[in-house]
């Protein structure tokens, strides 16, 4: 819900607040929001910047290990960790947490660039370029990952700031993907134990994160980021998978229905983005596949439309109390997770 100064004045007009009130929670409330990434223009130029140097330093690291040799590269590597600790800790006096988060991430996605450039130099490692580490699965990438894991858990107890999960979410990602040749060998030259591998590990990082998310009592969103990344790997694995039964599609759908419904239940949008990108692939299974030479199809799939719009109608008329209902069906730690996310 979005408050503004003229809606506070209104109420103490309305005599709901005294005079003074409204000017002392407009003060409260923006200490509580300190530190949480709104749309200003501002912050919009904060992770710009931060996205762009990061990327500079991971994605789109294409120095030669020929000319830098791997000790050059760890070296490069700790230069910039520390340039970033220490624009970290000047922020940080300054009580800027946006500004510290972005500079303590910056120096923590050096942690894999330092570890393979220490690999490479002391040839422990082949010749495979460093940009090869966001493009192909391989399970040597481990060393990079688990080192980059371990600093991340130093980084949050020394920060605890929510924008240092971007690189463990991606990290934890990469992980799975990773994991699965080492788990598997040769054994699955057609990647469908893969794709299993992926979904149990996207169902593990989405049990982490919403631990985090029960746990957690800041206003930052900490679990963002692991959401994302679990659901990256649990639905991309699930999407991947092909099946040549209507049945399994159409447990597929149902399985992304109920993502939509967990979207709505703990009031994360995410959950219903991948859900609705599933039952949009299910319905263009249907359409294109099932259904391609059917002159009802389309008569049949508008009046489902139009029936998800009138039940979007009804709950917008009994929201409050079918929430209610569907709440006391909770367990009282997500019933007191979802009033905080509200």
């Amino acid at each position: 819900m979005k408050i503004t100064t003229t809606q506070l004045q209104a109420a103490v007009t309305a005599g709901i607040l005294q005079q003074g009130q409204d000017l002392q929670l407009w003060q409260f409330l923006q200490q509580q929001q300190q530190g949480v990434a709104q749309f200003k223009a501002a912050h919009l130029l904060y992770y710009f910047g931060g996205v762009l140097a990061i990327a500079a330093m991971s994605l789109f690291m294409s120095l030669s290990h020929e000319f830098y040799g791997g000790l050059g590269l760890a070296a490069l590597a700790f230069f910039y960790a520390l340039l970033g600790l220490m624009l970290a800790e000047q922020q940080r006096g300054r009580q800027q947490p946006l500004l510290t988060g972005i500079f303590a991430t910056f120096a923590l996605v050096q942690t894999p660039l330092l570890v393979f450039g220490l690999l490479l130099g002391y040839g422990l490692w082949d010749n495979r370029d460093y940009q090869h580490y966001h493009q192909w699965i391989d399970a040597r990438w481990l060393w990079l990952e688990l080192a980059t894991l371990f600093t991340s858990a130093v980084a949050l107890y020394r920060y605890r700031l929510p924008f240092l999960l971007l690189p463990v979410a991606v990290t934890l990602w990469y992980l799975g993907m990773d994991l699965a040749p080492l788990l598997l060998q040769d054994l699955d030259p057609d990647w469908q134990q893969r794709k299993w591998v992926a979904v149990g590990w996207g169902l593990l990082t989405l049990a982490l994160a919403f631990y985090v998310d029960l746990r957690n009592r800041r206003p930052a969103d900490f679990a963002f980021w692991l959401y994302l990344s679990g659901l990256l790997s649990f639905w991309g694995g699930l999407s991947a998978m092909n099946s040549d039964s209507e049945l399994g599609k159409a447990i597929y759908a149902a399985i992304n229905i109920g993502l939509l419904l967990i979207g709505v239940a703990l009031v994360r949008r995410i959950f219903a983005v991948f859900g609705g990108l599933g039952v949009l692939i299910y319905l263009s299974h249907l359409a294109f596949d099932l259904f391609e030479d059917s002159n009802w199809f389309p008569l049949v799939l508008c009046a489902i439309g139009f029936a998800v719009i009138y039940a979007g109608v009804l709950w917008q008329r009994h929201e409050a109390r079918w929430s209610a209902a569907l709440q006391q069906l909770l367990p009282a730690q997500v019933r007191e997770l979802v009033a905080r996310r509200n």
